[in-house]
């Protein structure tokens, strides 16, 4: 699984960056800005967005368009626990700062095993356009 890590502080990114790399996951970062992020969000399954990017409310605005465009799962990382509740915003998981390695650790597993039920879903359009293709 390939992970994007959206952070401005570096000593953090740095940090999250080991920890994914540490548990076996691919890292796409760290970058610092909304542009950047979504210049790599194509090569992404799951991203760690910080909610508090230095440019104001882009962590929000920028998982929403991961979510939306990119369908990449979002897991907010944030110093200000109360700017955002589970799930808000569509995010998987919300971690607080400071967070602990097992907190990273179990929020990209929820992601890992999200990711491999859908792939095991079978599509509904795929199999709606099988059946008419073999009705007389």
């Amino acid at each position: 699984m390939r992970v994007l890590i959206v952070e401005d502080e570096f000593l953090i990114a740095q940090l999250l960056e080991s920890v994914v790399k540490d548990h076996g996951y691919e890292t796409i970062g760290p970058v610092a800005t909304v542009e950047q992020a979504l210049a790599y969000a194509p090569r992404a399954d799951v991203a760690l967005v910080d909610l508090g990017l230095s440019d104001g409310d882009s962590g929000r605005l920028l998982a929403r368009r991961l979510i939306d465009r990119f369908r990449i799962d979002v897991i907010f990382v944030t110093g200000d626990p109360g700017a955002v509740q589970q799930g808000f915003d569509g995010a998987l998981a919300v971690i607080c700062k400071p967070f602990r390695e097992e907190e990273i650790v179990k929020a990209l597993a929820m992601a890992l095993e999200k990711r491999n039920r859908s792939a095991l879903r079978p599509d509904p359009a795929r199999l709606s356009s099988l059946d008419s293709a073999g009705t007389p």
